[in-house]
């Protein structure tokens, strides 16, 4: 391993590798930054550029584009509360808060420090436990797959600041939506009215850029109290002994949480965030500040879905199988430049293979030494006032929902979940979960047709195997511990009810 590991850095620190990492962590910020550009549409739009590039450097700029847009993501969700991607939704919840509050710089802070950390401690996983993880996620099939998402959509009614059944509802509205386009195993339109756009169903993007992009817009535009503005230098933006003292424990279990669920197939960085987001929530001292700036909030799943990048690549890498539509576009780079990702690769070409690992931790370092010098300059848009911002943010979520299919219906979609989204911030309801669930919905139904075909239709094979049996076992616990607490709440109101006026109790 050490001898791969010298082998790759003596590849990677070749001047023109060192540019093309460079170049592709740096495009993978911009275009993490600008929302409705995530590292799929990164990927694709930037692969015929490393068309006369020789196969190790063209793999370590598109990993770089990769990796990158998960450290671009947060900056939108942060400051004007549009995710870059599926994976930044999350950090819209406690980000977006603090940048209200006047702590964009610990926030943007904390997620560039925390990504990095997750980025190097995933890339480690991914150099030395890759062989043992790789047989651990061989054992997940489709009813593991089923049932890791029945847990993840559980512990997502628990991430609202407000009540647990508005949650669910509007999860159930997620998954309804995922139910547009066309059946999976037969391939029947359903509730398309006949529209080919909505034959791949609602998109993401569309429904994202409504919900927190224009739905925040006409929010702001409905307030007349001003948004506090963050001042000061940059040394004060920083990330303070006490946010680290909040924080430390969050980035550690973000990256383990992370890199294991970077290991399943579907969603692993949306997942991923999830599930830290939901465990920081549960395991803080002070859940009530969860909703409300909770820089925990921004360190467990930054440090999550830059975890996971890393250990999306070990089935690519170790096995050539993809486990996201990113690694996915990346195995179509592979076979472009005439590589064939996998146990061979290792034997055949050792340096891409470990050229790329060890790219990864001069990326992760350049990542950072990148990030931490412009967070006074995206604190600086803050500064900017709401008749010339709101506008440039109408035109980013515009060009964003359009450029993505080059369809007017996408747009319309946008303005449609926009004014739902204003909607539901006037009645006092949290949209993440809506998008969340239209992200995990298609998944989980394709899952489970897939289940149940292996076993004849038998929903017992959820439950003979072990490890999706664990999965539900844990979501069920889940549900009765949230039904007990509040159990105990309302009895321990009642108890005050009754005590007369006056009196003791």
């Amino acid at each position: 391993m050490l001898e791969g590991l010298a082998q790759g850095f003596a590849v990677a620190l070749q001047w023109h590798n060192i540019l093309y990492a460079f170049a592709g962590v740096f495009l993978g910020t911009v275009l993490g930054v600008l929302p409705g550009i995530g590292p799929v549409a990164g990927i694709a739009l930037l692969l015929p550029a490393t068309f006369s590039l020789d196969p190790a450097s063209a793999i370590i700029m598109m990993a770089g584009i990769f990796y990158g847009t998960m450290y671009g993501g947060s900056t939108t969700s942060i400051l004007i509360n549009v995710p870059g991607e599926a994976a930044s939704v999350i950090t819209c919840i406690d980000g977006h808060q603090m940048a209200r509050q006047g702590r964009a710089g610990p926030a943007l802070g904390i997620a560039a420090i925390g990504s990095f950390i997750a980025g190097t401690l995933g890339v480690v996983g991914l150099m030395v436990a890759a062989p043992a993880l790789t047989r651990l996620a061989l054992r997940f099939g489709p009813a593991e797959y089923f049932a890791l998402i029945v847990f993840g959509l559980v512990v997502l009614a628990f991430l609202s600041s407000g009540s647990t059944l508005r949650a669910l509802a509007m999860g159930g509205l997620g998954l309804l939506l995922g139910t547009v386009g066309l059946e999976p195993m037969s391939g029947f339109a359903r509730y398309t009215f006949g529209r080919p756009e909505l034959f791949d169903g609602v998109g993401f993007i569309p429904v994202a850029m409504g919900l927190f992009g224009l739905g925040e817009i006409l929010d702001k535009a409905a307030r007349t109290e001003q948004v506090e503005i963050v001042r000061g230098r940059l040394g004060r933006l920083l990330p303070s002994r006490a946010d680290w003292a909040r924080s430390w424990k969050a980035v550690l279990r973000g990256s383990g949480i992370g890199f294991f669920c970077g290991l399943l197939p579907g969603p692993n960085a949306v997942i991923a965030s999830i599930v830290s987001y939901g465990l920081e929530k549960r395991l803080s001292r002070r859940p009530e500040e969860f909703g409300h700036g909770a820089i925990e909030g921004v360190a467990g799943p930054e440090s999550a879905n830059n975890a996971a990048a890393a250990g999306a690549l070990v089935p690519l890498l170790s096995l050539g199988i993809p486990s996201s539509p990113p690694t996915a576009v990346l195995l179509a780079g592979f076979l472009v430049h005439g590589l064939t990702p996998g146990p061979l690769l290792m034997q055949q070409r050792p340096d891409v293979f470990w050229g790329v690992l060890a790219s990864m931790y001069l990326g992760n370092a350049m990542l950072l030494v990148l990030n931490l010098p412009l967070i006074g300059l995206f604190v600086r848009i803050l500064r900017v006032a709401d008749v010339y911002l709101l506008p440039l943010i109408v035109l980013f979520t515009m060009v964003g929902a359009y450029s993505v299919g080059n369809s007017l219906v996408d747009v319309w979609v946008m303005v449609l979940f926009g004014l739902f989204g204003f909607a539901c911030r006037r009645a006092g309801f949290d949209p993440a979960p809506v998008v969340l669930a239209l992200v995990l919905g298609p998944m989980l139904e394709t899952a489970l047709g897939q289940a149940l075909i292996l076993s004849d239709g038998s929903p017992m094979i959820f439950l003979t195997h072990p490890i999706s049996a664990a999965l539900l076992g844990l979501a069920a616990l889940l549900i009765v511990w949230n039904l007990a607490g509040g159990a105990r709440l309302r009895q321990r109101l009642g108890k005050l009810a009754s005590v007369p006026e006056g009196g003791t109790g």
